[in-house]
Order: structure tokens, then C-alpha cells, then sequence
């Protein structure tokens, strides 16, 4: 995130407290690297959401006609690792902390491959249901190509100039936070002031 420094501009009485103090006001800029990285983020959870609703429609239905059990009992597992893939786009730390394989983009990447990969099995089973299938194409293939572009990513160590900047980011908004904190402290001394030489 980059900053912006306004001119500074004279506020307060100089009458009777001197030259008063140049008020410095800083302005965060957005970081368009960031956003399209949470862009991208959104883009995957929902893709992860899509194939956790395909594999519950495919189980309920797998349960309800007793075709096959051991497909249902496949997709509550794709449910279930699906789940994982959404709560790590969130970045929680308190995930983050349990599991370093999801800091990594190449391992995230493959995690959701793999997901995708499991929405798509047995195709010849949704072949009677034609909305089922295309939804299930639908959502697998949209997180097979997220997965995709999180692996090359990770390559290239994206991943790595993102925690970077992120880290970076922090470090500004804390250091305006205490820069607004004392300038609002100087102005209350400096009212202070010239309320006791009046």
C-alpha cells in the first residue's frame, strides 16, 4: 500500500501561542495487487461453494434411491475437503497456523485440483440428470482452472509477494493509526495552550 502526503496546512489561533505546527495528514492508497488477489480468493471460494452444493445434491440422491452407496460416501468426503478449500481462501489465521501447507499457492492449488477432480468422477452417472451435469461441469471445471492458476502461481512466487506486501500493508496502517493518534493528541495540547494564555 502506497501513501499519499498531503501539503502541509497551518491550523489553530497563532494569536498569543507562536507559529503553530505544520498539520501533516496522511492518505492510504489502495494496493491493486491486493485486490485482485482477494478478487481472485472470492472467485475460488465460490467456486469451492458450487462443487460442495453439486456433491450434497449428488449424496442426497445417491442416498435417496440406495444406487450407490459408497458414491455418496464419496462425495461427503469431496463436501467436506471442499470446505477446507473455502476456509483457506479466507486466510484465518487460526487455520493458518494448524495447517502451513495452505500458506503455500502450490499447495492450495493442487488441494483444489484435487477437488475439482473428485466433483467431476462418475460422469456417466449424472448423464440422466442434465442440469445436475452441467452444474457439475460447470463448477468443477471453474475450480480446476483456479487451482491451476494458484499452482503456476505459487511457482512464481506469488504467494510469497503477496504475505509480503500483506505484511507490508500492516505495518502502514498501524504506523498511520499512531500518526493520526499523535496528531490529535498535539492538537488537544496545543487547545489546551490557548485556552490557558487567554
Amino acid at each position: 500500500m502506497e501513501e499519499e502526503r498531503l501539503q502541509p496546512s497551518h491550523g489553530g489561533d497563532n494569536t498569543g501561542s507562536g507559529p503553530s505546527t505544520p498539520t501533516i495528514r496522511v492518505r492510504p492508497r489502495h494496493d491493486w495487487f491486493l485486490m485482485l488477489c482477494r478478487g481472485f480468493s472470492l472467485i475460488t471460494a465460490l467456486a469451492a461453494i458450487l462443487c460442495i452444493a453439486v456433491n450434497v445434491l449428488s449424496a442426497v440422491r445417491s442416498f435417496r434411491n440406495g444406487s450407490d452407496i459408497f458414491d455418496g460416501i464419496f462425495r461427503c468426503y469431496a463436501v467436506l475437503i471442499a470446505m477446507v478449500v473455502v476456509v483457506a481462501e479466507t486466510e484465518w489465521g487460526f487455520i493458518m497456523k494448524f495447517s502451513k501447507v495452505l500458506e503455500f499457492w502450490a499447495g492450495r492449488g493442487m488441494l483444489q485440483i484435487f477437488v475439482a477432480v473428485m466433483t467431476r468422477a462418475y460422469p456417466e452417472y449424472f448423464q440422466k440428470h442434465q442440469e445436475l451435469f452441467l452444474l457439475q461441469s460447470i463448477a468443477s471445471y471453474l475450480l480446476l482452472a483456479c487451482g491451476v492458476v494458484y499452482v503456476i502461481s505459487g511457482m512464481l512466487c506469488i504467494g510469497v509477494c503477496k504475505r509480503a506486501r500483506q505484511k507490508k500493508k500492516v505495518t502502514k496502517d498501524q504506523a498511520i493509526k499512531d500518526l493520526q493518534d499523535l496528531e490529535r493528541r498535539r492538537e488537544e495540547l496545543e487547545s489546551l495552550l490557548v485556552v490557558e494564555d487567554a
